[in-house]
């Protein structure tokens, strides 16, 4: 297939600001071991905005000038590089690229299955440009294959979002049948761990958002839902949602998952769970380090609970979420927008108003 010159991405052109541009980027050529993919979708997470607003200081640098961000793509490979072993992937291969677009394999978190927290990786939409543009390079040795009867615009926002919360339960001890409490829970995250956790995994979900993300919630699965607006903020309305959240599940959660950046959220989570439960961190906080309330000694100890946390999932994870997606048993819930629409999109997702996930259309027919 002959690819242009030239062709669209959209940058953050001001980085530390909310701004995007869309421009005319060089279409590369794919080096060995790698292809070049045409992408036709791309889903929008919460780290995109972090990475433009360089919100995370525990990143190495700050945000390129330029960079193409963006971390969540599907599309066709439709260029090899030299020297590519002909078994590894192939020309018309459907595939998803992911948060780290490669990892190294041979570091102690690779040598375990913990490729998301590889120490030597590229990360789409920060360190290499990323899936908001036309064409991408990717390494095809950790491209994912998309199932054949599973639409790109669904699959996109599984390859962060849905493999993220997914081997977050994982880590933790709870089992089909108990309670787990996801925080955040109508957001792009964690709309996909109430749908992953009750139909894919058998949790009982109590979903906590605010009021007007309840229908969204218990679509996606929860059993129960918590209003945080109807608590007030602050020591006094903490505990009033923790004695709820006890009441509900008959004691606590065997499980919780944090999916916002809220500090609130991270404040409250402990008080959740029951003797010898898990709170599994996976929401990342902008700006100060936030203390883990409640997370005294003496009080893990006599309740032997256990703190715990996770990044994006391995290749075999994020296949799993995959067909999950493919079985019907998993339908993420999005929004389907323009590239130039991408700022709004940003705005909204800052001020809490994107109810589940957003996901751009990157056909050569969307660009303006």
């Amino acid at each position: 297939m002959a690819t242009p010159g030239r062709h669209h991405a959209v940058i953050y052109d001001n980085p530390g600001t909310l701004s995007v541009k869309v421009v005319e980027v060089e279409t590369p050529e794919p080096g060995p071991g790698q292809v070049l993919v045409k992408l036709s979708h791309s889903g929008v997470c919460h780290s995109d905005y972090a990475v433009m607003m360089n919100g995370w200081k525990w990143l190495p640098d700050l945000t390129t000038k330029s960079q193409v961000g963006g971390h969540e793509g599907v599309g066709e490979v439709v260029k090899l590089g030299p020297r590519l072993a002909t078994d590894t992937v192939h020309i018309g291969d459907r595939v998803g690229i992911k948060w780290f677009s490669s990892v190294c394999l041979y570091c102690p978190a690779c040598m375990v299955g913990l490729e998301g927290s590889c120490f030597r990786p590229t990360v789409s939409g920060y360190s290499v440009p990323g899936t908001f543009q036309e064409y991408v390079l990717a390494p095809a040795n950790y491209v994912t294959p998309i199932p054949a009867n599973l639409p790109s615009d669904v699959a996109a926002p599984l390859l962060c979002g849905g493999l993220t919360v997914y081997s977050a339960f994982l880590k933790t001890r709870a089992r089909a049948g108990e309670w787990f409490v996801v925080s955040g829970a109508g957001g792009g995250l964690g709309h996909l761990a109430c749908e992953i956790g009750s139909r894919g995994l058998g949790y009982r979900i109590l979903g906590i958002d605010s009021a007007e993300k309840e229908a969204l919630v218990k679509e996606c699965g929860a059993e129960q839902f918590i209003a945080i607006n109807k608590y007030p903020r602050g020591a006094e309305g903490d505990k009033a949602m923790a004695d709820e959240v006890k009441r509900i599940t008959g004691g606590g959660a065997a499980g919780v998952m944090v999916c916002t950046a809220a500090h609130a959220a991270y404040a409250q989570a402990l008080n959740f769970l029951r003797f010898n439960g898990t709170l599994v961190c996976v929401g990342i906080t902008e700006g100060d380090d936030v203390p883990i309330g409640g997370a005294d000694p003496g009080k893990l100890i006599i309740g032997q609970l256990n703190i715990t946390a996770s990044s994006v999932g391995n290749r075999k994870e994020a296949l799993d979420v995959l067909h999950l997606a493919a079985r019907g048993v998993v339908k993420p819930k999005f929004s389907l927008h323009k590239p130039e629409e991408l700022e709004d999109v940003f705005s909204r997702m800052a001020k809490g108003e994107l109810l589940g996930r957003a996901v751009v259309a990157l056909d050569s027919n969307q660009w303006e």
